[in-house]
């Protein structure tokens, strides 16, 4: 049962990603949090590295997903850096990752929108 979260807010990358072809000759900003369920109590009492999630591995796992790739959607990006994370980390329990598109081409102003997808690991 998870009884911690541990958060990665606001990691900033600069990717191709969108529905018209300029969004992915040109490209813009994109910004990824990741909150990670699992029980850390074991890490936390003795210091430990290896029982906990690694968030430097987490923030490469996302910088390669967003910068290595180029998706429709930003739904895709959210979706495959969740199940990366659910995939590589054992320790971790639920996993949910907000990405966020600035300046979005709606038609008028907007600051950003964003995808949010929450995973659980399988109990199987």
């Amino acid at each position: 049962m998870p009884i911690g979260t541990v958060r990665l807010r606001n990691a900033v990358f600069y990717a191709h990603h969108g529905t018209m072809k300029e969004e992915h000759r040109i490209g813009g900003r994109y910004e990824v949090d990741v909150a990670m369920e699992l029980n850390f109590e074991e890490a936390a009492a003795n210091d430990d590295l290896t029982s906990t999630v690694d968030y430097e591995r987490v923030y490469n796992l996302v910088r390669k997903t967003v910068t290595e790739n180029k998706f429709y959607l930003i739904e895709r990006l959210a979706f495959l850096i969740a199940k990366g994370i659910l995939d590589t980390s054992s320790l971790v329990q639920e996993v949910e990752v907000t990405v966020r598109k600035a300046n979005p081409p709606v038609g008028g102003p907007c600051d950003c929108v964003e995808a949010t997808y929450r995973g659980k690991r399988n109990s199987s």
